[in-house]
Parts: C-alpha cells; structure tokens; sequence
C-alpha cells in the first residue's frame, strides 16, 4: 500500500483510465469550437494548465549543421531538469495498437514530480540516455511535442503539477495532443504552440499544389493558392509538412540557436520549475 501512495498508479491503471476517458477527451476537442460545449468545454484548455510546443526534431532546418539544431534545445532542457524518467511505452500507440509507428518510444517525465512515476512505466535515465531516446524518436519520424497539460498529473499522479513538464514524442495517427485539431475552438488553438523563432517557407519554383502538405497538416490550416501552397500565420511550425513534401519545396527556418533556446527555456519557465 504504502509503494501505491509513494509512485502512484501502475502501467495497466493508466492505460485503462486512459481508454474510458479518451471518447470523451475526443469529444470536447470536436466541440471546443461549438456554442454552448465551448463554454465549458475551453476553460480546460487554458493556459497554464494546456500548453503544447512542437519542437521538429525530424526535419531538418535551413541553417548549418541543421539537423541537430532541434535536439540542441531538447538536449537543453534535459540539462536543466532534475529528474528524467522515459516510458517504455507510448500511452497512446499503445492503446490504439498503432500500425503506423512504433509504440515502444515512450514519452520523458521532467522536474521533481517525475519521481511519483510508477516503476511499471519505464525508467529514470541520464542527460546522454535521454538523447539516444530522442534519436531514435527522430529515426522514427516523430514529432516532439514539450507539454504542460493537466491530463498528466492526472493520469499519472504526478503532483506537483507546477513541478512537471513531459516531452512526448507525438505521430499524427494516434497522438490525443495531435488528432482532432482541425476543427478546435481557439483556446486549444492556442494551447498547441509553434516553437518561438521557427517558420515555414515555400520555394514557388519547386511547388506544383499537389496539396499533400495541405492534406497532411495536423491543423488543417495549409492551403494551396494558385497551385501555390500558403504557410498559415497559425502554423505550429512542427515540420510534417516539409517532411512530406514530395518535390522539397518546403523548408524550416529557425533563429539562431542560443535565442531560441532562451525563448524555451522562458516559456517551459512561466508554466512549470522542472530544475534541479
């Protein structure tokens, strides 16, 4: 008893907590943007308690040495976090029997809170473990995803909240962070963000509007203009557009590397203290 009320629920409890809640967790997203659900229904995704950051570690960006330039920033926070515990198992791939990647890349737990996880969800890792994870995430074709979301806690028991930040490493198949965001009310729109000082840019001459990227585009914000695709100003900047272009004619483009570890660090700060 007294291991239960020290880690909180095991494996099998989540994931069965998980499965009775999801419906209904999908079904205030759909209805996040309809009167009267949105009015009871928006509160739940208000910032400091719903805030999601993509961070494209995947993709590559239009800087030198690009592609390690998104897992500098992760490799970053892991510095700066006291506690880095990684599930074997992604709640969610797991759950719906993913076919399309692999469940066993589970999300990373950060900050003092991390320590109620139970020992049936994975295991506490070092800064250097805690990169190989990622890699193989990007290996992978996943999306970071750096999340301050009440659910956690929840799920978890892993109090307290404002001592917890989880990274998870996010599909667009089976994520409950990423599916049914094409028609959310704005408060959901805001809780997912892009990171600061990264953007999207279209190469006209290379572009012919198939619409794979429009088709693609988690929030269904991508259009195609004159057999021209348009990045969106609500685009979240997570880089499956530019992975899925099948002529290159998408790109990322990113600030340098010190100001946009800054504004991370700022934003993972104004919501949660995951420090040692």
């Amino acid at each position: 008893m007294s291991r239960f009320f020290k880690h909180g629920p095991g494996k099998r409890a989540v994931k069965l907590s998980v499965a009775i809640s999801w419906p209904l967790m999908v079904a205030a997203k759909r209805l996040s943007n309809v009167v009267p659900f949105k009015w009871i229904i928006n509160p739940f995704f208000a910032h400091r308690y719903n805030e999601v950051t993509a961070i494209p570690i995947n993709a590559e960006i239009a800087m030198p040495d690009s592609v390690a330039l998104p897992s500098r920033i992760i490799e970053e926070i892991l510095k700066r976090s006291s506690d880095i515990f990684v599930l074997d198992e992604c709640i969610c791939r797991g759950l719906l029997t993913c076919k399309n990647h692999p469940a066993g890349i589970g999300c990373m737990a950060l900050g003092p809170a991390a320590r109620r996880m139970h020992p049936s969800h994975g295991r506490f890792v070092t800064v250097d473990e805690g990169m190989a994870h990622v890699r193989r995430a990007a290996d992978a074709g996943l999306i970071a995803s750096v999340a301050h979301v009440w659910i956690d806690p929840v799920a978890f028991w892993t109090v307290p909240f404002s001592r917890l930040m989880f990274i998870c490493f996010c599909d667009d198949c089976c994520c409950l962070y990423r599916t049914h965001m094409k028609h959310r009310g704005p408060t959901l729109d805001r809780a997912y963000k892009g990171l600061p000082g990264i953007s999207v840019s279209v190469d006209c001459r290379k572009c012919n509007g198939c619409g794979i990227c429009a088709e693609r585009c988690f929030i269904g914000e991508m259009r195609i203009v004159g057999a021209t695709a348009v990045v969106p100003e609500s685009c979240k900047g997570c880089g499956r557009c530019v992975e899925v272009c099948p002529r290159g004619a998408l790109s990322l483009k990113m600030d340098d590397i010190e100001t946009l570890v800054s504004r991370m660090m700022e934003r993972i700060g104004a919501a949660a203290d995951i420090g040692k």
